[in-house]
C-alpha cells in the first residue's frame, strides 16, 4: 500500500525553500513569507500564475499584531490575485496543518499546484509575551501566570518518565541522557546553514547544571530547550514536476494526524498515544516499517521529547528509548539518524515554520542537495511534528522519485 495506491495519484514536492532560522531583526513576517515563497515557486520551475491555492501555518497566539496573515504570500506578485489562500493553526504544528490541507487540496483535484508555507516571527515579542502565547496550547495553563512557561509542562512529562521508566535507563541518569540527545543535536547543527544555533557544546556541558547552562524546570536545563526564533519555509506540492525544476522532486509515500484529548488528566503523560497513532497511519500508508526509513526529522522542542519519540515512532519499546542514543542508533553514523538538521534544539523552533521546515530539509536529503547535512544515500525519510504536549501530531514519509 502507498499514498499512490490508495489515491491513484502521486503527490509531489517539488520545489522548496528555506529562510536563516534566529533572530531577524531586518526581516519581517511578510519579507520572511515573500522570500521562501519565491524560492520554493522559483526552484519548482513554475511561475505565479501557476500556483492554484497557498496553505500558510502560523500559530502567533498574540506574538504579532498582525493576526489576519493568509494573504501576504500574495505580496510576492500580482499573479496571485485571487488564488485561494487560508491560513492553518494547530500550535507547535500549524505548518505540517498547513502541508497536509495542501496534500488534501491535490488529492481532491481542486488543485495541481499547492503552495505551503509556514512562518513566524517571534523575537518582536518579549519573553513574557512570547511565554504566555505558547501556554495558549496548554489547556491547563492557557492564560495563567507561570515562571517556567511551556517548559515546565514538558518538565512534569520527565519527571513522570523518569519515576516510571528510571530503572532502564542503562545505568544513566535521565539528565545525562538528555544531555547526549542535545549534544546530539548541537553538534549536528554545525552543519545546518538555516540553523539558528551554531555551537557544538559537547555532552559535558549539555549534562551539567552551571551559570551559562542553568536549569530552567528540573530536570530541564536550557540545552534542553529549543529557543524562541524567527524564520520561514515553503514547499510546493504538484501532482507532477514541471521542466523548469532545480532538482528532482520527492515523493510523499503516506502521511498520518491524530489529536490527542486535551485535559492532560486523559493522558498519559508519557506515552503520547496519538503520536503514535500518526506515525502507525503514516507508515501503514506508505507500506513501510521504521526499518525501511534511512532518516528522521523528530519534534524536539525539548529534548524529552525527541527520547519519548524514539518509542512512539516504534524505533524502541516503551521505556527504553535511551538504547537509541546509547548504542547509537540516532547518531548521523547509526542505523537511524534523527535530527540531522539539529532539529528545533539547534536548528531553532519559530512555531509556525518548523513542520514545513523538517519537509525543506528531508526534501533536501533525498534529493542529494543538503550539502553538509547530506547522509549517504538517503532514499526515504520521515518527519513528525507535534503541537502542544503530544496533542496535534502530523507524520509524513517521504521517498526519493
Amino acid at each position: 500500500m502507498s499514498l499512490q495506491n490508495q489515491f491513484g495519484k502521486d503527490v509531489l514536492l517539488t520545489g522548496w525553500g528555506h529562510s536563516k532560522f534566529g533572530k531577524l531583526t531586518d526581516e519581517t513576517l511578510e519579507s520572511l513569507i515573500v522570500q521562501v515563497s519565491a524560492e520554493a515557486i522559483r526552484n519548482s520551475g513554475l511561475e505565479p500564475r501557476d500556483i492554484d491555492e497557498i496553505y500558510l501555518g502560523q500559530f502567533n497566539s498574540g506574538m504579532q499584531p498582525l493576526g489576519f496573515t493568509s494573504s501576504l504570500a500574495l505580496q510576492l506578485s500580482e499573479d496571485l490575485a485571487n488564488v485561494p489562500a487560508t491560513r492553518t493553526e494547530n500550535a507547535c504544528a500549524s505548518g505540517s496543518a498547513a502541508f497536509q490541507q495542501g496534500v488534501k487540496a491535490v488529492l481532491a483535484g481542486t488543485a495541481r499546484n499547492v503552495l505551503v508555507i509556514g512562518a513566524e516571527k517571534m523575537t518582536d515579542a518579549g519573553a513574557d509575551v512570547v511565554g504566555a502565547a505558547l501556554l495558549g496550547a496548554s489547556y491547563e495553563m492557557a492564560g495563567k501566570a507561570s515562571t517556567t512557561g511551556f517548559t515546565g509542562l514538558f518538565a512534569e512529562v520527565a519527571k513522570h518518565y523518569e519515576k516510571r521508566y528510571g530503572a532502564g535507563l542503562g545505568g544513566a541518569g535521565l539528565g545525562d541522557i538528555l544531555g547526549s540527545i542535545a549534544a546530539k543535536n548541537h553538534h549536528n547543527g554545525m552543519d545546518n546553514p538555516y540553523a539558528q544555533m551554531h555551537r557544538d557544546f559537547g555532552e559535558e556541558f549539555c549534562r551539567t547544571v552551571s551559570e551559562k547552562n542553568p536549569m530552567v524546570a528540573e530536570p530541564l536545563r536550557r540545552t534542553d530547550c529549543s529557543p524562541v526564533s524567527d524564520g520561514a519555509a515553503a514547499v510546493v506540492l504538484s501532482l507532477g514536476p514541471a521542466s523548469g525544476a532545480a532538482t528532482e522532486p520527492v515523493r510523499l509515500a503516506g502521511f498520518g494526524h491524530a489529536n490527542d484529548f486535551f485535559p492532560a488528566e486523559r493522558r498519559d503523560p508519557t506515552e503520547f498515544a496519538a503520536t503514535r497513532v500518526s506515525w502507525e497511519r503514516a507508515l501503514g500508508m506508505a507500506g513501510v516499517g521504521i526499518d525501511g526509513l534511512d532518516f528522521a526529522e523528530v519534534h524536539d522542542c525539548f529534548t524529552i521529547a525527541e527520547l519519548i519519540m524514539y518509542e512512539a515512532m516504534g524505533l524502541t519499546p516503551r521505556g527504553e528509548g535511551s538504547r537509541a542514543v546509547q548504542e547509537g542508533w540516532v547518531y548521523k553514523d547509526g542505523k537511524l539518524p534523527i535530527n540531522v538538521s539539529g532539529g528545533l534544539k539547534a536548528k531553532g523552533h519559530p512555531v509556525g515554520a518548523t513542520g514545513v521546515s523538517q519537509h525543506v530539509i528531508a526534501a533536501m536529503q533525498l534529493t542529494g542537495t543538503a550539502g553538509a547535512m547530506q547522509l549517504p544515500n538517503a532514499r526515504r525519510g520521515a518527519v513528525q511534528n507535534m503541537g502542544g504536549v503530544g496533542i496535534a501530531n502530523y507524520v509524513s514519509v517521504l521517498e526519493a522519485v
